[in-house]
């Protein structure tokens, strides 16, 4: 019975990604869901509470250790500031650019609190992922190249216009000129960079 169960959830899990990735976050619904799946909504409902509740749980449970793996990549925290960043930058791009239902997750997590009960109930503490970047940050500030400020200071300055430049990208697949090209990531990184350097 539990290996049924077990195929049963990875199926929601599945079938919720495609349907972020083709339909857009905002038009996945229990009803198309259990359709999609071929089950009845009641038995999604045993696992999930409501449609927040799955997406938390299919951003934390399927997206952000992925995620942290793939901006980690080929990462040092003894880079120095501006390679350090640039690869950040591009790693977290590129991942997010082929996983396009992580990104909505990944705002999704942004603007709703069940994202930090799912933390608490998980015993997830802010630092227990992307414990490298934190420490780059540390290390260049004690060092005194970079103002020393809050982790979620260095986060917005440094993530939200890479987020915005995927707005951005997504935005423009389906018009007839792609305006987020790689120069424009690239000088776009290069003054973040500038502006957080002392």
């Amino acid at each position: 019975m539990r290996p049924r169960n077990f195929e049963k959830e990875q199926a929601i899990k599945t079938i919720a990604l495609e349907i972020i990735t083709n339909e857009g976050l905002e038009n996945l619904t229990m009803q198309k869901l259990a359709k999609a799946a071929g089950i009845s909504p009641r038995t999604i409902y045993i696992k999930y509470a409501d449609k927040e509740d799955l997406l938390v749980k299919l951003f934390v449970d399927e997206v952000l250790g992925e995620y942290e793996q793939a901006v980690l990549k080929d990462f040092s925290v003894e880079m120095d500031f501006a390679t350090g960043i640039r690869k950040l930058w591009w790693n977290s791009f590129r991942y997010l650019q082929q996983n396009r239902p992580g990104f909505a997750l990944l705002q999704y997590s942004k603007t709703t609190p069940l994202l930090n009960k799912a933390f608490h109930e998980r015993n997830i503490r802010q630092g227990d992922h992307f414990q490298a970047i934190h420490q780059f940050y540390e290390r260049h500030a004690a060092a005194g190249r970079i103002p020393t400020l809050p982790m979620d200071v260095y986060r917005a300055m440094t993530a939200a216009p890479m987020e915005s430049l995927l707005y951005e990208y997504f935005d423009h697949i389906g018009r007839e000129e792609q305006i987020i090209t790689d120069q424009v990531v690239a000088d776009c990184c290069e003054m973040v960079i500038k502006g957080l350097l002392k």
